[in-house]
């Protein structure tokens, strides 16, 4: 709860802004999200899989969405991404997965991430939000992750954009806000 001071008439009035911060998160978060998911939909498969292409195209959406994912814990400690996904991304030798992750397993990743996010940006109380983020690596709270984990996304959204652009004349539209709500009925 937050207290304003109306300077017109002095009065104090207090309001939550705890939902419409939410949504705004939420909206442009979840943007950053359908763009990384329209990105991959307009992928050919040739693209898709194209091992010597760096960075390679899948690996880009992985890597994004395992950050997203872990970002999305409290902290490494219990961390496991579903399976088929490992923690061999947090290898500091920059270790590739074995295989090229499938689109169809990588949107289901993504829709976990998004599922996950959801529920984040949903259960954040103004306490929890002020509190010092998990990842010591990190000296931010866990208001700023969230921010700070929403312009990985959409870093990685845009190289996945102009990878297409460049290899296929085209690339999806920019996504003002998401059209997913915050609160699924």
């Amino acid at each position: 709860m937050s207290t304003a001071t109306d300077h017109r008439n002095n009065s104090h009035r207090e309001f939550e802004l705890d939902t419409t911060w939410k949504q705004i998160i939420w909206r442009q978060f979840g943007a950053a999200l359908d763009m990384i998911e329209n990105a991959m939909v307009a992928c050919h498969d040739t693209l898709w899989g194209d091992r010597s292409r760096q960075p390679e195209f899948w690996y880009t959406v992985y890597h994004a969405l395992f950050w997203l994912d872990c970002y999305l814990s409290d902290s490494l400690e219990g961390y496991t991404p579903p399976v088929p996904f490992t923690l061999d991304e947090l290898d500091e030798r920059g270790l590739l997965p074995e295989r090229v992750y499938a689109k169809d397993e990588l949107l289901k990743y993504l829709e976990h991430g998004r599922g996950k996010c959801r529920a984040t940006i949903e259960a954040l109380t103004d306490e929890k939000a002020r509190q010092r983020c998990g990842f010591d690596w990190l000296d931010i709270s866990v208001a700023e992750l969230l921010l700070y984990n929403m312009r990985h996304v959409q870093h990685h959204a845009a190289q996945l954009n102009l990878i297409l652009r460049q290899s296929a004349g085209s690339a999806p539209n920019w996504v003002r806000k998401t059209k997913t709500p915050l609160t699924q009925q």
